[in-house]
């Protein structure tokens, strides 16, 4: 298996347009848990962590842009204001380690179902950059990157650069559930964010079907419903659980029941939604 380098960006989108078996490398630690179990055998192993402007954030114009090589832990301590919902979904992965090496970029490209920062990034309207050598850069929503089970919409010369997400308008929260309270991948999970300037709320939901996804019918549900001026009401509330879980198409594996699953999702639908109307208002108020 070769090791590739590259320091520079236009280095990075050479080799992979050069090799595109190669397996693009940024923190590791799905890839590298892969390869040592012989999942995986890649021809080449792509590594980007040389690549210093991908570790770079910024925020302009209400977005924040987040380069495929921003860690967790960078998420965690400082980006918790801009983008609660991410910040809150970076602290359930893994150790400290982990989030130390971790990416949100790498955790893209991996595409995996249980990949804990896709609800929060659906939630908020998110969208990712990919670049490649030959065609230039594109920008995918976050709601059509995920084509199957740890499936990106990736060409075979394309490279995530950086992913887009808009700046909170409002609260935001993300529920995880495990088969232990720490170090664990998620049975299921969900993100929620309120937009109160446009009268609507975002829905993500993980480890609950072949893709992460949106719950659309219950987003606008939500959006025919609310009352943003009101305390929120048990029917609608429960009403939104139902429509949330029915949009999940969950597996029965080892880490849960499909059915445990969907009556997770409403429970987490419920909780994270209470919480984020009770900010609202709370925020109203003052």
């Amino acid at each position: 298996m070769d090791f590739l380098r590259p320091t520079t960006w236009q280095d990075a989108l050479a080799a992979k347009a050069d090799r595109p078996g190669a397996l693009p490398l940024q923190g590791g630690t799905d890839v590298m848990v892969e390869i040592n179990f012989d999942v995986r055998r890649p021809e080449a192993l792509l590594d980007l962590t040389g690549v210093a402007e991908l570790r770079q954030w910024s925020v302009a114009d209400g977005v924040c842009r987040l380069g495929a090589g921003v860690t967790y832990t960078t998420v965690i301590e400082e980006l918790g204001g801009a983008l609660p919902g991410l910040a809150q979904a970076a602290r359930t992965v893994g150790s400290p380690q982990i989030r130390n090496r971790g990416t949100v970029g790498g955790n893209l490209g991996a595409a995996s179902p249980a990949g804990d920062s896709h609800p929060p990034l659906l939630a908020a309207g998110a969208a990712v950059e990919v670049e490649s050598r030959d065609r230039g850069v594109r920008t995918i929503p976050a709601h059509a990157f995920y084509l199957g089970v740890k499936r990106p919409a990736l060409e075979p010369d394309e490279l995530i650069r950086a992913v887009r997400v808009p700046v909170a308008a409002g609260p935001q929260y993300f529920s995880k559930v495990g088969t232990r309270n720490a170090m664990v991948i998620a049975v299921c999970s969900f993100a929620l964010a309120l937009h109160p300037e446009e009268r609507r709320v975002g829905t993500g939901i993980g480890s609950a079907a072949p893709t992460p996804l949106r719950a659309l019918e219950a987003e606008d549900f939500l959006g025919g419903e609310l009352d943003w001026d009101a305390p929120l009401d048990a029917g609608l509330l429960r009403r939104f659980g139902e429509l949330c879980a029915a949009a999940a198409a969950p597996i029965d594996d080892v880490r849960g029941t499909a059915a445990y699953r969907r009556h997770a999702v409403a429970v987490m639908a419920r909780r994270t939604l209470t919480w984020a109307w009770d900010d609202h208002r709370g925020r109203g108020a003052a």
